[in-house]
């Protein structure tokens, strides 16, 4: 059985980023400001999370926070009521999303790994396997804290037209804003690898919700080649998928096992949302979140 996993100590946060405690309590004071946000139940540890994948700056820090936790309250197929349930297990047993305990090749970056395990296209469905997937990224953060940058690999193996085909695409939308201009996190690299000769079909829905600077972070590595290895030391994955680590069976089962243990992670984190109404101006809607909001907060760094 899986342990519950403990929140990452404040003080290895201080070290090693170089955040100050002063820095956590200023944002901590405008925090109390807002009466829409869930400002008692947002942790330091949070605090340290944005104000590092915004390289510090206490001003773009204020609207990610904002943006962040309005994002949570009005993607409903995301973050509505997340709990550890039969549905979250089924998806599970679907989509893999493992964690590489190895860093990029390059700068000693975070790389968490999503592939098929089941290629079943009736029992794929995209809004369940992204909702199982932010909800194991909160997981594993709330344990190791902010990591210099972050790397998204996806194994295509296995994904089909018939997969690509529902890719809706509100999904599509909301999960790459949510990526590109709220994720605490610094994000480095979107990789694909074993990418099947149709890619181009799946490129087409990403790339019209894709800035300038995720594209330039967007590589795609086709079947038969090895140049993930540039990424991340081939070693680092999944037995099945070429590497050392765990098999496909044991990485799911691991994941599941934390799941159950931790289903109180996910029901406290469920208190973290806005309330609308009692936002300084106007509620904010959907429209307002894909209309309204010129220009981007969250700086995405090329290397």
């Amino acid at each position: 059985m899986a342990d519950i996993v403990k929140e990452q100590s404040l003080e290895e946060e201080y070290k090693k980023t170089g955040i100050r405690p002063a820095d956590v309590a200023a944002l901590r004071d405008w925090l109390k400001t807002q009466p829409h946000l869930p400002e008692k139940y947002i942790t330091d540890l949070d605090i340290i999370l944005t104000y590092h994948c915004c390289y510090q700056s206490s001003e773009v820090s204020k609207q990610v926070l904002d943006l962040h936790y309005t994002l949570r309250t009005l993607f409903n197929n995301f973050f509505l009521n997340r709990k550890v349930d039969d549905n979250v297990i089924k998806t599970l047993n679907v989509v893999l999303t493992v964690p590489l305990s190895i860093p990029s090749t390059i700068d000693n970056f975070k790389v968490v790994y999503h592939r098929l395990i089941d290629f079943d296209t009736k029992n794929f469905v995209f809004p369940d396997a992204l909702r199982a997937v932010l909800m194991i990224l909160d997981l594993i953060q709330y344990e190791e804290g902010t990591w210099p940058g972050f790397i998204i690999l996806i194994d295509l193996t296995g994904v089909s037209l018939g997969h690509i085909a529902k890719l809706d695409l509100l999904s599509v939308q909301q999960v790459l804003y949510y990526l590109q201009e709220a994720m605490l996190v610094k994000l480095k690299g979107l990789h694909f690898m074993n990418a099947p000769s149709y890619v181009d079909r799946l490129l087409m829905i990403l790339k019209p919700f894709m800035k300038k600077e995720l594209l330039q972070m967007l590589c795609i590595h086709s079947v038969g080649t090895n140049t993930v290895d540039k990424v991340v030391p081939m070693k680092a994955l999944p037995k099945e998928a070429g590497g050392e680590c765990k098999t496909f069976e044991e990485a799911k089962n691991d994941m599941i096992e934390k799941f159950v243990a931790n289903k109180d992670f996910f029901l406290n984190e469920n208190r973290k949302r806005v309330v609308e109404s009692l936002r300084p101006g106007k509620p904010k809607t959907l429209t307002d979140i894909f209309g309204g909001i010129e220009g981007s907060f969250k700086k995405l760094e090329i290397d």
